[in-house]
């Protein structure tokens, strides 16, 4: 009988076929998952830039970096993600960059609403928040660590934002406050803390 991470493994996608996936589905008017509405259209075409933005240049550090080439274990990064998902934009290229770097490293993604057994075994604050991602031995198929969804920082703010109480800003002040503080932070806390779980990994 399969397992959710074995029906996951078996339908993922590359990051630049998961990438073209949603290209694909934009210049049909659509993103993925069963939300079509105008503001996840908007949302996902959002994310698109961001993704293309972050593309262009492998932004590591140099101490990841070099991390990254005395790896002794070999590592598959499978990332539950969407299209609309704007905390997704704005990490999954970091580990885009990280699989470019490292032979020891591969991509792979799916998506959580294809996925929910599999999501439901991550769950954050009870919700199924992504991007989540399975560090896995991919010599025995186990998730030996994970992340996400977000940075610490951008948690705290997502969360202020969830529990504060009425009034409160609408969703659009909450998604500027969130993504301005990505812009700002450019990539560095996203890098840090999963440095720090391939560390961990490394020297268990």
């Amino acid at each position: 009988m399969s397992t959710p991470l074995a029906s996951a493994l078996k339908s993922a996608k590359t990051y630049h076929s998961y990438r073209q996936h949603l290209q694909d589905l934009l210049d049909q008017g659509l993103t993925t998952g069963p939300n079509q509405s105008e503001f996840y259209l908007e949302i996902a075409q959002l994310n698109q830039k961001r993704m293309n933005r972050l593309d262009k240049k492998n932004r590591l550090v140099e101490p990841f970096k070099e991390l990254l080439a005395e790896l002794k274990g070999n590592y598959l990064l499978l990332i539950l993600s969407e299209g609309w998902c704007g905390d997704a934009a704005q990490t999954l290229p970091v580990f885009n960059w990280i699989a470019e770097s490292s032979p020891n490293v591969e991509l792979k993604v799916v998506l959580r609403d294809e996925h929910i057994e599999l999501m439901d075994q991550y769950l954050t604050d009870n919700g199924r928040s992504i991007p989540k991602a399975l560090f896995i031995n991919p010599a025995t198929q186990e998730v030996i660590g994970d992340w996400g969804p977000r940075p610490v920082v951008a948690q705290a703010i997502s969360r202020q934002y969830k529990r504060s109480p009425e009034p409160k800003k609408t969703y659009a002040e909450h998604h500027m406050d969130l993504h301005g503080w990505y812009a700002r932070d450019k990539t560095v806390s996203t890098q840090e803390e999963v440095m720090g779980v391939f560390k961990w990994l490394e020297n268990r």
